[in-house]
């Protein structure tokens, strides 16, 4: 049975950093597909970043140069810095997990076979 479990949330000011973890059991995590998606009150759920198993990641426009994902296979692991935290970026996030996703649909999040529960980033000061 596949685990992601978030954590790292919190309540940081403009311009603050969190780092947010994403621990996964119950699967062959090296294989995966993993990526961050978050979803804001009254919005849909929107990608931010993923990162395959040659390590290459890919950003949305909000993220990148902010955001890093980063993944340990080691530990099951994926991570999100995000660095220079704006109020927009306040939202729930999510980790996301597949095996078979192709390049051009990493930012979709129907295409994700496993989500965690969510962590909740408020940005405010």
């Amino acid at each position: 049975q596949v685990h992601l479990v978030e954590s790292g949330g919190g309540m940081v000011q403009p311009g603050g950093s969190l780092r947010l973890s994403c621990a996964a059991s119950g699967l062959a995590f090296s294989r995966y597909v993993l990526g961050w998606f978050r979803q804001a009150a009254g919005k849909e759920r929107e990608f931010v970043a993923a990162i395959n198993r040659s390590r290459h990641t890919y950003y949305s426009d909000s993220a990148r140069g902010r955001f890093t994902i980063s993944r340990d296979n080691g530990k099951s692991e994926v991570y999100l810095q995000m660095n220079s935290l704006k109020p927009e970026d306040t939202a729930d996030y999510y980790c996301a997990a597949d095996e078979r996703l192709i390049v051009s649909s990493y930012g979709q999040h129907t295409q994700y076979d496993y989500w965690g529960q969510g962590t909740r980033v408020t940005v405010s000061s």
